[in-house]
């Protein structure tokens, strides 16, 4: 795998979930303070979307990038199907 063709996709992931962890610390800091329930739930809200949006991100970056089997270390791309079924599973319930 050519890591430099990776790179952008990793960042825009790595930004991704830093934006996801920048909108759980506010949740935390509302829970704190005197914040009416229903901004907290409001957050809560668009902290799960965010996550629900990542994984299948995530889960396309695998497969793009890793079961190619050019990367260092990478699984056997016939050995991981069941692997990926199984994700896939998770990620479609």
């Amino acid at each position: 795998m050519d890591e430099n063709a990776a790179a952008p996709e990793r960042a825009a992931l790595l930004n991704r979930l830093q934006r996801i962890e920048t909108r759980l610390r506010v949740v935390r800091q509302k829970v704190q303070g005197p914040t009416p329930c229903v901004e907290i739930l409001q957050e809560l809200a668009a902290a799960e979307a965010a996550l629900a949006r990542v994984g299948p991100a995530v889960f396309k970056f695998h497969v793009d990038h890793c079961l190619n089997g050019e990367h260092p270390g990478a699984p056997d791309p016939a050995a991981s199907i069941g692997e990926l079924v199984d994700i896939f599973d998770r990620f479609a319930h």
